[in-house]
């Protein structure tokens, strides 16, 4: 007899006739049992005072009885399972039936007036914070400011009170996971092949995104010759691309409203069908504007994978699926001039875009037959609709179903607040300049790189395209150094300790990967600019590259992560800010480097990029040393 028989069962139960004996279960009220809306714990009383039956009460969390549970909703994942609506495992708990005499008026259960605490209580259940990433970092904003709590308090009490209900049925009847992680439908009990299968289809996805926007670079001399434009305008090609990645936050509020699984699908459709105009163009504008849309719907994968990965894994085991996650975004760039050159050396620059299709082809096949629905919020308001319909009590309800933020102002509100944290928040701002500056500058070597290695020493195209491995490479082994970070957060982490007493992380002890790689930056640039002449081996540049990739890699891994934890509430937003600035930079720059390399010569021309660097060094350092007084006056930022 499966669980939801047993269900069935206790109801008929629990409707004996007025002859039979009934057994009176030890006497509860609603209010006596209590929702612990952080950690899911959830018990409670099925009865709600009507005479001579029951309503079944079912568990949703054993939480409570079983002991603590890490919580569902941390920043790191506000996520969900793609398990089948039949396997939802529902258990019976405590019900209550009272045997009615003839002639005996019964009399409801009093219920408790509605206190502030409870007034927060229900409060809570309207706010459902958005798990958001870009770049592969899944991360919380919480919009719920304090200044908006006493309006959204009242709101939340009219609101039950209008229904009927108390607050305490509020939270009775709140549908969370049954046995935490171990619960069928969470997608933490997923076994660990399922896991990684799904983080490798959805790495690969965004690999292949920002390998497109790359790859299209070698398709100039043939596609220029065919369209009769300038090389200038075929680089709007790459920045339009750019361009719509930059747009791509906007993906995120929508995963809060329909779920990942759908955003995965429609946008990476979008993306495979916005390739076909490129693959048939037969004009240079027809081109631009269908990279820019392919840009703006691949963007998806850029901006809401990530939080799949905190989705699936509890913050202790997911910095590995995490680091190769955040690693392919950046992969990809580097691998797109060697793929295109290898193509666009042996047929025509069309086969470049139909290799493009295909991939995504199968790719988005992938993607539906194995990457289910992961977001938390999403799946327990299918547990709550199947819950409502096998018990007929329309009481059980999902915190999401309890929100009344629409689609439009959730995407506005999302798009407003990175500008006020880039004009009001000095640290977020010069950081994110920062970065701005490195993506920059790799994109602006997608024109530089052709122009110094055909130049020099005679590279044909594929030959041009292996130059950029050494980009890879530091990327890849940038990677492996990540356990080398951890443990010097560990190392001040245990100093603070010894001095206060309280063995308590700061946001600034994410700061180190960009002291180191901020030397690196500036050394690497400095080598590859001044090794540029014909008479130095053609290793020397790529080496300095190289350089410049490891520091780049190490800047991006400190700058993000020190966005996520100084900006806490905000932590979304600040990194969608960062990816604004960021794209708009990468945009920006391979439209005017060829210029700049043939007015200044390659030696001077990459000397001015890494000055800029030069300048901008001390700074990790300085919010290294004072970012805890600097976030004690800021407004958006957390206080240690």
């Amino acid at each position: 007899m499966n669980e939801l028989e047993k269900v069935e069962n206790h109801h008929t139960s629990t409707h004996p006739s007025s002859n039979e004996t009934q057994i009176n279960q030890p006497t509860t009220h609603a209010h006596d049992h209590d929702v612990d809306l952080e950690k899911g714990h959830q018990i409670g009383d099925g009865n709600h005072g009507t005479s001579g039956s029951t309503t079944p009460q079912v568990a949703l969390s054993t939480a409570g009885q079983n002991g603590e549970r890490e919580k569902d909703f941390d920043s790191a994942s506000s996520s969900q399972t793609g398990v089948d609506d039949d396997d939802i495992d529902f258990a019976p708990i405590s019900t209550r039936s009272q045997t009615h005499h003839p002639g005996q008026q019964h009399q409801s259960q009093p219920t408790r007036p509605i206190s502030r605490q409870s007034h927060h209580s229900a409060a809570a259940l309207s706010h459902i914070s958005r798990s958001r990433s870009n770049n592969g970092f899944g991360v919380d904003d919480l919009e719920d400011e304090a200044e908006k709590e006493e309006e959204a308090d009242e709101e939340a009490v009219a609101r039950i009170a209008g229904a009927g209900e108390t607050v305490d049925e509020e939270k009775q009847f709140e549908v969370s996971w049954e046995g935490g992680d171990s619960d069928p439908m969470n997608p933490r009990s997923m076994p660990a092949w399922r896991k990684w299968i799904i983080i490798g289809v959805l790495s690969v996805g965004s690999f292949a995104v920002t390998h497109a926007s790359a790859i299209y670079t070698a398709t100039y001399t043939q596609m220029n010759a065919e369209f009769h434009c300038s090389r200038i305008v075929a680089t709007l090609g790459l920045s339009f691309f750019v361009l719509g990645i930059a747009l791509g936050p906007f993906w995120s509020p929508l995963a809060e409203f329909y779920g990942r699984r759908p955003i995965y699908i429609y946008s990476f459709a979008g993306f495979l069908i916005w390739l076909i105009p490129s693959a048939v163009a037969k004009n240079i504008q027809t081109m631009v504007i269908a990279r820019f849309f392919q840009g703006l719907a691949g963007s998806a994968f850029l901006s809401v994978s990530g939080g799949t990965v905190g989705d699936l894994f509890t913050r202790d085991k997911f910095q590995l699926p995490m680091a190769i996650f955040a690693l392919s975004p950046f992969i990809g760039p580097s691998t797109g001039p060697l793929v295109g050159g290898l193509i666009n050396t042996f047929t025509t620059w069309r086969w470049t875009h139909y290799f493009l299709i295909i991939c995504a082809g199968v790719l988005l096949v992938c993607v539906v037959l194995l990457v289910p629905e992961t977001y938390h919020p999403v799946l327990l308001k299918r547990k709550a609709a199947k819950l409502r319909k096998t018990t007929g009590d329309n009481r059980w309800h999902a915190p999401i179903e309890r929100t009344t933020k629409s689609v439009a102002s959730t995407v506005g509100y999302s798009l407003l607040r990175p500008f006020q944290l880039l004009l009001l928040e000095p640290m977020c701002l010069i950081l994110d300049v920062y970065t701005a500056v490195l993506l920059g500058v790799l994109y602006l070597f997608f024109g530089a790189f052709p122009l110094v290695f055909r130049t020099n020493y005679g590279f044909n195209l594929w030959q041009v395209g292996l130059t950029f491995m050494g980009l890879g490479v530091s990327m890849v082994l940038a990677c492996f150094i990540t356990p080398v970070w951890t443990r010097i957060r560990n190392g001040l982490a245990e100093k603070r300790f010894k001095k206060t007493g309280i063995m308590k992380g700061e946001p600034e002890d994410q700061l180190p990967p960009v002291i180191v790689g901020a030397p690196l930056i500036t050394g690497g640039l400095f080598m590859f600019g001044f090794s540029t002449y014909p008479w130095v081996h053609w290793i020397v540049p790529v080496i300095g590259s190289a350089i410049f990739g490891l520091g780049m890699s190490f800047a991006f891994t400190g700058i993000f992560t020190f966005l996520v934890d100084a900006y806490p509430r905000y932590a979304a937003s600040a990194l969608a800010a960062n990816a604004l600035v960021r794209c708009s930079f990468a945009a920006a720059f391979p439209l005017f480097g060829i210029q700049m390399y043939e007015k200044l010569g390659f030696q001077w021309a990459t000397a001015l990029i890494a000055f800029i660097t030069l300048g901008m060094m001390p700074f990790p350092y300085i919010f290294f040393v004072f970012g805890k007084r600097i976030r004690a006056r800021s407004r958006f930022a957390a206080r240690s």
